[in-house]
C-alpha cells in the first residue's frame, strides 16, 4: 500500500467505496447523505459496525481482488486514523488486495485536518481528494466552506509533501463567474496541483438551501451558452497543461487518473460500505445495486442487529444495466467499449442511431469497438446518451 501502481490494462476493477456521513457543517449546494452532529460519534462503535458490513459484503462478493478504496463523505477527514487503520485492516482481512492499490480519502482543508494527514498516511492511504471548491474567499463564503484561501493552499502543500497522489476539487460557473476569473483561478489551481483536478460547474440540487434560494430569485447561475463557454475554457486550459480531460469533470496528466472513478464509470463492480453507501454486485443471477440505511444511527443499529445495514438489493434488467452503461462510459473521453456493451446488456446498440449521431458530429468511433462524444457531443451529453438509449 504504499505506493500506487496505476498501470492501466482497460479493465474496470473491482472497488471498495467507504462512506463516512458525517459533517461539521452542512454546505448549501450539498445533497450527499450528510449529517451535523453536536456530538461527535463514537468512532471506536463505529468502525466495529463497518467491520462488520465489510464481512457481510465480502460474504456476497467472494473472491474479488480489490484494486482502490476509496472513503467518501461526508466528511472522511473527521475520521480518526486509528478508524482508517481498522477499515482498511478489515478489507485486506476478507477480499484480496492489488499491488500498488489506490486508496483515496476525501478531506477539507483546514488547518485541524490536515494535521490529521501523516496519520492517514501511515495508516495506508495513498491519495487525498482535497475538497478545496474555490480559492476565493468570497466565494468559498457564498459555497458554504469553513476554510479560507490561504488554508486551501496550505493543505495542497502539505498534502503534496504527504501523499503519492493528490487530487482537488473546484466548482465554477457560479454566479456572476466570468471567463476572465475563472481563467486567472484554473491557472493558480493548475500551478499547486499534483497530478488530478476535478472541476464540477455548480448544480442546483432539488432539497438543498441553495434550491431554495435559487428558486426565490436570491441569486443565478450563468446560462447554458455562457456555462459551455465557461466548459470549453476549462478544456481548452487543462489540456495545454498536460491535465485532459479523461472524464466530463475530471482531468489528469496521463496515467494519473483516478483508478476508483475508473471503476464507475467503466461499468465495474464494487462493494458500497457505510450509511448509504451505494454498490453494484455480481450474482448469480446478473449484476445488483446494492444501498444501504442513509441514517447513521439507524444503519448502526441494523448492522448490530443483522450484521448489515442493507436496505435495498436489486437485481438490474438488462435495460438498465444498459442505460446505467451508456450513462456512466459516454462521460469517458475512452468512451464505451461496443464489443463489452453487446456481451453485458445482450445486444448492440443501434447502428442507424449510431451511423446519425456521428453524421451530425455528436459521437465519434475510435478504431473498430469504441464509441466516445465528441466536444460538441459533450456539451448536450444527456441528449446522447437518451438518443443512443432509445
Amino acid at each position: 500500500m504504499e505506493k500506487i501502481d496505476n498501470a492501466d490494462d482497460g479493465s474496470p476493477g473491482f472497488g471498495i467505496y467507504v462512506h463516512w456521513p458525517f459533517c461539521a457543517a452542512k454546505c448549501p449546494y450539498c445533497d450527499f447523505n450528510s449529517h451535523v452532529r453536536h456530538k461527535a460519534p463514537d468512532q471506536a462503535t463505529y468502525a466495529a459496525a463497518y467491520e462488520a458490513e465489510i464481512a457481510h459484503m465480502a460474504a456476497m462478493q467472494p473472491g474479488q481482488t480489490v484494486t482502490s478504496i476509496f472513503f467518501g463523505g461526508g466528511t472522511p477527514s473527521l475520521m480518526e486514523p486509528a478508524t482508517v487503520e481498522r477499515i482498511l485492516d478489515a478489507i485486506s482481512r476478507h477480499w484480496s488486495i492489488a499491488d500498488g492499490i489506490e486508496i483515496t480519502l476525501e478531506a477539507n482543508p483546514t488547518s485541524v485536518e490536515a494535521g490529521r494527514f501523516k496519520g492517514y498516511r501511515k495508516a495506508g492511504v495513498n491519495r487525498v481528494s482535497l475538497g478545496v471548491q474555490s480559492l476565493d474567499d468570497e466565494q468559498l463564503k457564498f459555497l458554504g466552506r469553513q476554510h479560507s484561501a490561504d488554508e486551501a493552499i496550505a493543505a495542497i502543500e502539505l498534502a503534496r509533501d504527504i501523499f503519492p497522489r493528490l487530487s482537488f476539487d473546484l466548482i465554477y460557473a457560479r454566479p456572476n463567474h466570468t471567463l476572465d476569473a475563472w481563467w486567472e483561478e484554473l491557472e493558480t489551481a493548475i500551478k499547486l496541483s499534483g497530478d488530478h483536478l476535478s472541476l464540477y460547474q455548480l448544480t442546483i440540487e432539488q432539497g438543498t438551501p441553495f434550491y431554495d434560494l435559487h428558486k426565490r430569485g436570491k441569486f443565478s447561475t450563468p446560462d447554458p451558452e455562457h456555462a459551455a463557454q465557461l466548459y470549453e475554457l476549462t478544456q481548452s486550459i487543462t489540456e495545454s497543461h498536460n491535465l485532459p480531460a479523461y472524464e466530463i469533470s475530471n482531468h489528469a496528466n496521463p496515467g494519473c487518473e483516478s483508478r476508483h472513478n475508473l471503476t464507475y464509470w467503466r461499468f465495474g463492480l464494487w462493494a458500497g460500505i457505510g450509511p448509504g453507501a451505494h454498490g453494484r454486485l455480481a450474482m448469480n443471477d446478473g449484476r445488483h445495486a446494492t444501498s444501504t440505511h442513509r441514517h447513521p444511527e439507524t444503519w448502526l443499529e441494523q448492522v448490530q442487529n443483522l450484521g448489515h445495514g442493507i436496505v435495498e438489493d436489486e437485481l438490474l434488467s438488462l435495460e438498465d444495466a444498459a442505460d446505467e452503461m451508456l450513462l456512466m462510459g459516454m462521460r469517458l473521453n475512452e468512451g464505451i467499449d461496443l464489443r463489452r456493451f453487446e456481451v453485458e446488456c445482450k445486444g448492440p446498440l443501434d447502428p442507424l442511431r449510431i451511423k446519425d449521431l456521428v453524421k451530425h458530429g455528436m459521437v465519434e468511433r475510435m478504431g473498430d469497438h469504441y464509441l466516445r462524444a465528441t466536444p460538441r457531443g459533450s456539451l448536450v451529453l444527456d441528449a446522447v446518451i437518451a438518443d443512443l438509449a432509445s
